[in-house]
Parts: C-alpha cells; sequence; structure tokens
C-alpha cells in the first residue's frame, strides 16, 4: 500500500489511546514515540536502555505531553514470563492496550551465509521475530479492551524480496510479514483489532548506517520526516485496514 507521507494528521488524533512502543530510546522509536504523545497518546516507553528512554520521557513530559510510563525490557534475554508480567502490569495501570508499534530490531551482519555465526543468527531471530511474536500473544487480552486497536510491525524491503548476505535480518522480516498475515487474518471478523506490517525504507538511522557505511546520510530522510505514515497507520484514520503490506516513504529510484 502507498505511503501517507502528506498525511495531515489532527492534533488530537491519538487523544486517550495507550500505545507502546518498543525501542522507544532512539532512531524511529523515539521519533515514533514522540510523535504519538505530541498527538495525545499515552505512551509506554520500552527498550533495553533505560537511560535512553529516560531521555525520551524527560522530552515528552516537557513538550506538555501525557505523562508516559517506561518499561525497561530487552528483547534477548526476554522470557515468557517476563510478557506476561508485562501484560499484568499493564492491565493494572491502563486497563487495555490501544496501540502497540513494534520497532525494536537487530540488524546481524552483512555477511555471505556461509560465514553467519549462528549464535548471532538466533540472536536476531529473537529480537526481531520471536519476542514481537510472544509479547503480540500476551498482550492480545488487553488489545481486545479497546474500542480500535492497532499493531504494527516494522518490516523492510528485505522482508519482500530477499537480498544477498542480509541472513537473519532478512529472514526474520520475511517471518514477520507473514506472522502479521496470519494474525490478521485469525482476527478478520475482530473490527476493534488491525494488525500491519510497515517499511520505514532508507531513513537516517544508526542502522542504516551500520548496513551502508559508505552511504551519504544527508540524501535520506530523517525519522520525524516519515512520521505521517507511522501516525495515519496508529491513529482513527486507518480504521478497516488490516493485513497490509505499507510503506513510509516511497521507494528510492
Amino acid at each position: 500500500m502507498s505511503c501517507k507521507i502528506d498525511y495531515q494528521p489532527t492534533a488530537n488524533l491519538l487523544e486517550n489511546r495507550v500505545v507502546l512502543v518498543t525501542g522507544a530510546g532512539d532512531g524511529i522509536g523515539r521519533a515514533a514515540a514522540l510523535s504519538y504523545a505530541r498527538h495525545g497518546a499515552t505512551v509506554i516507553l520500552l527498550g533495553r536502555t533505560i537511560s535512553k528512554l529516560e531521555s525520551v520521557y524527560d522530552e515528552i513530559e516537557a513538550a506538555g505531553g501525557p505523562q508516559p510510563a517506561i518499561f525497561p525490557l530487552n528483547f534477548e534475554g526476554a522470557t515468557l514470563k517476563d510478557f506476561h508480567d508485562m501484560a499484568e502490569t499493564l492491565d493494572r495501570e491502563f486497563g487495555r492496550l490501544d496501540g502497540l508499534l513494534h520497532n525494536a530490531g537487530l540488524l546481524g551482519r552483512i555477511t555471505p551465509f556461509e560465514q553467519y555465526n549462528p549464535e548471532l543468527w538466533e540472536q536476531v531471530m529473537q529480537v526481531n521475530i520471536n519476542g514481537p511474536i510472544w509479547m503480540t500473544q500476551a498482550l492480545l487480552p488487553l488489545l481486545q479492551q479497546s474500542k480500535d486497536a492497532s499493531v504494527i510491525f516494522t518490516s523492510s524491503s528485505v522482508g519482500r524480496k530477499g537480498r544477498a548476505y542480509w541472513g537473519a535480518y532478512s529472514v526474520s522480516k520475511f517471518a514477520t510479514e507473514g506472522f502479521a498475515e496470519v494474525l490478521a487474518d485469525e482476527l478478520e471478523n475482530q473490527a476493534n483489532i488491525r494488525i500491519n506490517t510497515l517499511n520505514p525504507g532508507a531513513t537516517r538511522t544508526q542502522m542504516r548506517r551500520s548496513a551502508f557505511p559508505g552511504e551519504d546520510a544527508s540524501t535520506l530522510r530523517t525519522p520525524e520526516e516519515i512520521m505521517p505514515t507511522y501516525l495515519w497507520l496508529m491513529g482513527p484514520d486507518s480504521a478497516g485496514v488490516s493485513g497490509q503490506r505499507i510503506d513510509a516513504q516511497p521507494p528510492r529510484v
């Protein structure tokens, strides 16, 4: 589905909504958390580095947004119990969940498969697909309590067409696309929950610099510049859109 880079959200687009953002400490996750809060959402900041989450928390508070919450979690070592404990905590604090942006991700290495380290492969799959899957399962009862819940899985162009040397990252994004289609189909008759994948495209982030060290970053959109699509997909204007592959910006020519 085409991007919504020109989408003009209303100031109160996400008012009274509770939205959880993973990988909220920097990059696209940070930009999304700040943008969601700016448009009225109570944002739950999830990530592994508390100092970064605290910095985003302070920015939201300073801007006058609804008081956010911090939930430290490292997908690499997270267990099923951790996800269910988190769901219980969020249930006590909020009683529902209106939005979930799965943004946390691990690049791994750009290398020929024959040289790929098996432990790193497992690590990438845990962070990029296994963790998000079991977190989503744990949070489904809270999403079902929402009148209009949006779940966004972060994808990639290499999760739609395989590319040499991208190894576990590419495979994890193919799995993400497949899981999102399965879940969207299962929830087709639950109109209050929609499931979509979102490909941010070439964006000025640390992960992008690691993958393309020789690239001129000034030619890339910033995380803030791709937020219109993130807002559209999280807010009520995308109601009824589910099981779709969405791009946050036009493909580079």
